[in-house]
């Protein structure tokens, strides 16, 4: 993370800038196997950080000659098998049908990065279970887009209420007031946004 960025953020916005200054800065990251972030993403739905990562490695598990499956493994992997994992039939057909869509093409991850965030969006909610805050995640730990802002998680809606001192979780409307002002990097925002939940 660049002190180009930092700097702009605490510039424009002194609320955050009290959070900046209570937390260090951040590594960027980027996951190098597509395809492994969004069925870890499928399975975290909705899940606890320990929890997700429990169930993930038993899904790993089932496969143990390889760092991670084929999606022709998945595909043909024993939905019951999946299930003992700890992973719900409505997240099993959404792992299949992503591992289908890899398998035939339908996701072309090779040409991704070439798209932009709303074409990515699109073309990622192709898959069953893979809605926008999904995409907008893959954007901002995937792909490292700079300028991301999910309205729909819940984290950044606690963050903004609490740290704007609002008497209820923002609208959009007013989501997108504050957040405009982080552009170009609304994504970097919202890594502080999460961190400063974490703090007194």
């Amino acid at each position: 993370m660049s002190k180009k960025i930092i700097n702009h953020l605490k510039k424009v916005d002194p609320i955050l800038a009290t959070v900046i200054s209570q937390v260090p800065p951040f590594k960027r990251r980027q996951d190098a196997d597509f395809y492994r972030a969004l069925v870890e993403s499928i399975v975290s739905q909705q899940l606890s950080i320990k929890a997700a990562d429990t169930i993930f490695a038993r899904f790993l598990k089932l496969f143990p000659h390889v760092n991670f499956p084929m999606p022709q493994q998945v595909r043909e992997m024993d939905i019951e098998k999946i299930r003992s994992c700890g992973i719900s039939y409505a997240k099993i057909s959404y792992i299949k049908d992503l591992a289908t869509k890899t398998q035939t093409g339908i996701l072309k991850f090779d040409v991704i990065h070439k798209l932009s965030d709303e074409e990515i969006i699109t073309h990622l909610t192709q898959v069953k279970g893979i809605g926008r805050w999904t995409a907008e995640m893959f954007l901002m730990f995937s792909l490292g887009r700079d300028d991301v802002f999910s309205y729909g998680d819940q984290g950044l809606k606690n963050a903004i209420k609490k740290l704007y001192q609002l008497k209820s979780h923002p609208t959009l409307k007013q989501a997108e007031k504050i957040s405009s002002k982080w552009k170009p990097y609304r994504s970097w925002a919202c890594r502080y946004l999460w961190a400063s939940l974490e703090l007194e």
